[in-house]
């Protein structure tokens, strides 16, 4: 079933304030929600849905709206609850026409709703805030035709992985399972696994290597004979095999895998799907997450830098061979034609369109540079706040969402929130200017 979209209807009750009578109008966040165009986000997010029977969800604008007001404000889910309840231009953005004392939603529906709308979907939202800043004079068309393009780790929610943290934790979740669905261990292994695991820490930073790599064989045999154990009781029984399938595929393969092995390792256990990106950072030589593609407008428009394209890539790739599919996606996310993308060294050999291949220049590039690309050379670093802005103000720093999925979107939604910011400011500043000059022409007709 579609959703019940809401609509301004000017009513009013006896018992309630209406909310445009109790709030500023001139409020930024007021200004932006009627910039915004909802019937776009509406006709866009409501594509998901059928017309079948069933339990009408949540209107778009409430939930696009808490979508945005997440990464714009950098809260969880929580803080955005409990936020919400006591800031009536929260409710106004949302789409409430009076105030609400209670929530009208539940917080486990914003995470439904990110999954049931996924990465594509949401593309809907940077859209938006880029269509806004044009609507708004923030930026011009034109600046999105020369861009800027970066990549970063975006780190997920873990904690710092080694190999005896997760042969100890792999035991654990093991161990915790079979308690859960009644299969009679062994033994568990909890107290001297939990005492291996303190020794080899404190072995390994007095840097005693052997004795440190005893307690870590120690680790090993807990893990392998609690696995082995569960597989004795699992046999045959297809009710208990079942639950016990990705838990001991997830435990082999940290039991497995080597210190100095190539390819795809587990770095964590309740996330998989991590990767180790190394950056070459003299403070984070690693980190551990996924890679994201960032790109950015060349020119500083009146409202500030804003982002163009944002996008998890998995399986981190080589810089250079993600233009083959950020460019495109840019391209048809923007409705505009690149004419010129200016890059870092580590994209030389890159695999841009065809029709793309001359308009692609990397820092280090000695042919086919005129004094104008020579001067947007410079503004290559303007990126790097932008990156910094994303992490450390719109939740692009750490991920709290579960899965690869989890990753693209939270991407998307640290560069619409990011957008939205600086559309805030924007209009926060542009008001400043219209007052400035009412009262300039206020004394001017004095006598």
């Amino acid at each position: 079933m579609r959703p019940r979209e809401r609509r301004e209807t000017s009513e009013q009750d006896l018992f309630r304030s209406r909310l445009d009578q109790i709030i500023d109008i001139k409020h930024a966040l007021v200004k932006l929600a009627r910039t915004i165009d909802w019937r776009f986000l509406e006709q866009t997010f409501g594509a998901v849905y059928t017309d079948k029977p069933g339990q009408p969800p949540l209107p778009t604008r409430l939930m696009a709206g808490l979508a945005i007001l997440k990464h714009t404000y950098d809260l969880s889910d929580e803080a955005l609850c409990d936020r919400w309840v006591e800031n009536p231009y929260f409710q106004y953005f949302c789409g409430e026409e009076f105030f609400q004392h209670a929530l009208v939603f539940d917080r486990s529906s914003l995470t439904r709703w990110r999954q049931r709308m996924g990465e594509e979907k949401l593309q809907a939202l940077l859209q938006e805030s880029l269509a806004v800043a044009t609507r708004t004079e923030a930026m011009k068309p034109s600046d999105l035709a020369r861009v800027v393009i970066d990549t970063t780790v975006q780190p997920k929610a873990v904690m710092f992985p080694t190999d005896a943290k997760l042969l100890n934790r792999a035991r654990e979740r093991l161990v915790r399972l079979a308690k859960k669905l009644g299969v009679s261990l062994r033994q568990s292994y909890r107290r001297v696994g939990k005492l291996a695991l303190i020794k080899h820490q404190r072995y390994a930073h007095a840097h005693q290597f052997k004795r440190a790599n005893r307690s870590l064989r120690k680790l090993k045999t807990y893990l392998g004979r609690v696995i082995r154990d569960i597989e004795r009781h699992i046999v045959g029984n297809e009710g208990l095999r079942e639950p016990f399938v990705r838990p001991l595929f997830l435990a082999r393969r940290v039991l497995e895998q080597d210190r100095r092995q190539r390819g795809r390792k587990v770095y964590s256990l309740h996330a998989p799907e991590v990767e180790c990106i190394g950056k070459g950072k003299a403070h984070r030589p690693y980190e551990f997450g996924v890679k994201v593609s960032v790109a950015t407008t060349v020119k500083h428009s009146a409202g500030g830098q804003f982002v163009a394209h944002a996008a998890a890539l998995p399986g981190n790739p080589y810089d250079g061979h993600t233009l083959g599919t950020v460019i495109p996606q840019m391209e048809a996310l923007i409705g505009n034609v690149l004419d010129r993308c200016i890059t870092d060294a580590g994209y030389r050999g890159h695999n841009a369109p065809p029709d793309h291949k001359f308009k692609v220049y990397t820092i280090g590039q000695k042919r086919r540079l005129t004094p104008q690309i020579k001067r947007e050379f410079k503004r290559r670093a303007a990126i790097e706040p932008v990156i910094g802005h994303l992490k450390e103000h719109h939740r692009m720093g750490r991920n709290h969402l579960a899965h690869a999925s989890g990753d693209a979107i939270n991407a998307v939604l640290a560069a619409a929130g990011y957008n939205f910011r600086r559309l805030l400011a924007w209009l926060r500043l542009f008001l400043l200017r219209i007052l400035i000059a009412l009262g300039l022409a206020a004394q001017l007709k004095l006598p």
